[in-house]
Protein backbone atom coordinates (compact mmCIF):
# COMPACT_ATOMS: atom_id res chain seq x y z
CA UNK A 1 0.00 0.00 0.00
CA UNK A 2 1.91 3.66 -0.65
CA UNK A 3 2.32 6.04 1.51
CA UNK A 4 0.20 9.59 0.93
CA UNK A 5 3.51 11.01 -0.28
CA UNK A 6 3.94 8.47 -3.23
CA UNK A 7 0.35 8.69 -3.79
CA UNK A 8 1.14 12.76 -3.97
CA UNK A 9 4.23 12.37 -5.97
CA UNK A 10 1.65 9.78 -8.56
CA UNK A 11 -1.28 12.60 -8.30
CA UNK A 12 1.38 14.70 -9.46
CA UNK A 13 2.84 12.87 -12.34
CA UNK A 14 -0.90 12.77 -13.28
CA UNK A 15 -0.86 16.62 -13.16
CA UNK A 16 2.03 16.83 -15.24
CA UNK A 17 0.95 14.79 -18.07
CA UNK A 18 -0.73 17.67 -20.12
CA UNK A 19 2.36 19.88 -20.31
CA UNK A 20 5.22 16.88 -21.17
CA UNK A 21 2.44 15.71 -23.92
CA UNK A 22 2.31 19.17 -25.45
CA UNK A 23 5.88 19.14 -25.45
CA UNK A 24 6.53 16.18 -26.51
CA UNK A 25 4.06 16.54 -29.88
CA UNK A 26 5.50 20.70 -30.02
CA UNK A 27 6.14 21.71 -33.66
CA UNK A 28 5.42 17.94 -35.05
CA UNK A 29 4.09 18.06 -38.49
CA UNK A 30 1.50 15.64 -40.18
CA UNK A 31 4.02 13.34 -41.27
CA UNK A 32 5.59 13.28 -38.41
CA UNK A 33 2.42 12.89 -36.57
CA UNK A 34 1.40 9.38 -38.73
CA UNK A 35 4.51 8.04 -38.19
CA UNK A 36 5.05 4.97 -36.00
CA UNK A 37 7.09 5.08 -32.49
CA UNK A 38 7.81 1.52 -33.67
CA UNK A 39 7.46 -0.83 -35.95
CA UNK A 40 4.18 -2.09 -35.70
CA UNK A 41 2.97 0.38 -33.51
CA UNK A 42 0.76 2.96 -33.03
CA UNK A 43 1.53 6.63 -34.64
CA UNK A 44 2.53 9.60 -32.84
CA UNK A 45 -1.13 10.57 -33.62
CA UNK A 46 -2.78 7.69 -32.18
CA UNK A 47 -0.65 7.56 -29.52
CA UNK A 48 -1.80 11.37 -28.46
CA UNK A 49 -5.59 10.00 -29.43
CA UNK A 50 -4.81 6.99 -27.16
CA UNK A 51 -3.91 9.05 -23.79
CA UNK A 52 -7.11 10.94 -24.38
CA UNK A 53 -9.44 7.88 -24.91
CA UNK A 54 -7.60 5.42 -22.04
CA UNK A 55 -7.54 8.38 -19.63
CA UNK A 56 -11.25 9.34 -19.91
CA UNK A 57 -11.91 5.82 -19.28
CA UNK A 58 -9.77 5.86 -16.20
CA UNK A 59 -11.17 8.80 -14.65
CA UNK A 60 -14.92 7.79 -15.12
CA UNK A 61 -13.76 4.59 -13.69
CA UNK A 62 -11.84 5.97 -10.20
CA UNK A 63 -15.04 8.09 -10.11
CA UNK A 64 -17.18 5.47 -10.33
CA UNK A 65 -15.49 3.44 -8.08
CA UNK A 66 -15.59 6.12 -5.31
CA UNK A 67 -19.45 6.68 -5.95
CA UNK A 68 -20.94 3.90 -6.63
CA UNK A 69 -20.96 0.15 -4.74
CA UNK A 70 -20.23 -3.03 -6.53
CA UNK A 71 -19.30 -1.17 -9.74
CA UNK A 72 -18.17 -3.28 -12.85
CA UNK A 73 -15.81 -2.06 -14.95
CA UNK A 74 -16.76 -2.53 -19.21
CA UNK A 75 -13.88 -3.33 -20.63
CA UNK A 76 -12.48 -2.05 -23.94
CA UNK A 77 -10.76 -2.96 -26.86
CA UNK A 78 -7.58 0.01 -26.99
CA UNK A 79 -6.99 -0.69 -30.56
CA UNK A 80 -10.27 -0.48 -31.98
CA UNK A 81 -10.38 2.43 -30.31
CA UNK A 82 -7.31 4.00 -31.60
CA UNK A 83 -8.90 2.91 -34.94
CA UNK A 84 -11.66 4.97 -34.61
CA UNK A 85 -12.41 7.82 -37.22
CA UNK A 86 -12.24 10.80 -35.04
CA UNK A 87 -8.61 9.74 -34.41
CA UNK A 88 -7.38 11.09 -37.17
CA UNK A 89 -8.58 14.55 -36.18
CA UNK A 90 -5.61 16.45 -35.66
CA UNK A 91 -4.12 16.46 -32.35
CA UNK A 92 -5.05 19.98 -30.50
CA UNK A 93 -8.52 18.62 -29.68
CA UNK A 94 -7.43 15.61 -27.81
CA UNK A 95 -4.67 17.89 -26.22
CA UNK A 96 -7.19 20.22 -24.68
CA UNK A 97 -9.71 17.33 -23.80
CA UNK A 98 -6.36 15.50 -21.69
CA UNK A 99 -5.62 19.02 -20.21
CA UNK A 100 -9.08 19.75 -18.87
CA UNK A 101 -9.44 15.98 -18.08
CA UNK A 102 -6.07 15.88 -15.82
CA UNK A 103 -7.32 18.87 -14.37
CA UNK A 104 -10.73 17.21 -12.64
CA UNK A 105 -8.77 14.03 -12.29
CA UNK A 106 -6.03 15.61 -10.08
CA UNK A 107 -8.59 17.38 -8.00
CA UNK A 108 -10.32 14.41 -7.60
CA UNK A 109 -7.61 12.33 -6.40
CA UNK A 110 -6.19 15.47 -4.21
CA UNK A 111 -9.40 15.49 -2.35
CA UNK A 112 -8.48 11.57 -1.20
CA UNK A 113 -8.00 11.44 2.08
CA UNK A 114 -8.93 8.44 3.86
CA UNK A 115 -7.51 4.76 3.58
CA UNK A 116 -11.12 3.70 2.85
CA UNK A 117 -11.41 5.87 -0.13
CA UNK A 118 -8.11 4.51 -1.34
CA UNK A 119 -9.15 0.92 -1.13
CA UNK A 120 -12.50 1.36 -2.74
CA UNK A 121 -12.37 -1.24 -5.28
CA UNK A 122 -14.04 -2.40 -8.81
CA UNK A 123 -14.48 -5.59 -10.54
CA UNK A 124 -12.81 -5.74 -14.10
CA UNK A 125 -13.47 -9.00 -16.09
CA UNK A 126 -10.15 -8.99 -17.11
CA UNK A 127 -8.11 -8.24 -14.62
CA UNK A 128 -10.80 -9.74 -11.15
CA UNK A 129 -10.95 -6.87 -8.58
CA UNK A 130 -8.91 -3.63 -9.20
CA UNK A 131 -8.60 -0.63 -6.37
CA UNK A 132 -7.99 2.82 -6.64
CA UNK A 133 -4.24 2.41 -5.35
CA UNK A 134 -3.69 0.51 -8.44
CA UNK A 135 -5.49 2.39 -10.86
CA UNK A 136 -3.54 4.96 -9.46
CA UNK A 137 -0.20 3.19 -9.61
CA UNK A 138 -0.44 2.67 -13.40
CA UNK A 139 -1.85 6.23 -14.76
CA UNK A 140 0.85 7.72 -12.57
CA UNK A 141 2.91 5.79 -15.21
CA UNK A 142 1.12 5.38 -18.33
CA UNK A 143 1.24 8.77 -20.04
CA UNK A 144 5.07 9.34 -19.08
CA UNK A 145 5.33 6.01 -21.02
CA UNK A 146 4.06 7.22 -24.15
CA UNK A 147 5.59 10.63 -23.66
CA UNK A 148 8.93 8.73 -23.89
CA UNK A 149 8.20 6.15 -26.75
CA UNK A 150 7.14 10.06 -28.69
CA UNK A 151 10.69 11.72 -27.65
CA UNK A 152 12.03 8.45 -28.39
CA UNK A 153 11.34 8.47 -31.73
CA UNK A 154 11.69 12.31 -32.49
CA UNK A 155 15.31 11.63 -31.10
CA UNK A 156 15.58 8.38 -33.78
CA UNK A 157 14.43 10.31 -36.22
CA UNK A 158 16.73 14.13 -35.40
CA UNK A 159 12.85 16.05 -35.49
Amino acid sequence: MPTMAERTAMIAAIAALPDALERAVAGLNDAQLDTPYRDGGWTVREVVHHLADSHMNAFLRMKWMLLEENFTVKPYDQDRWAASPECWLPVGPALLLVRGLHERWTAMLSALTTEGEWNRSAFHPERGTVTLDGMLAIYAGHGAKHCGQILGLRERMRW
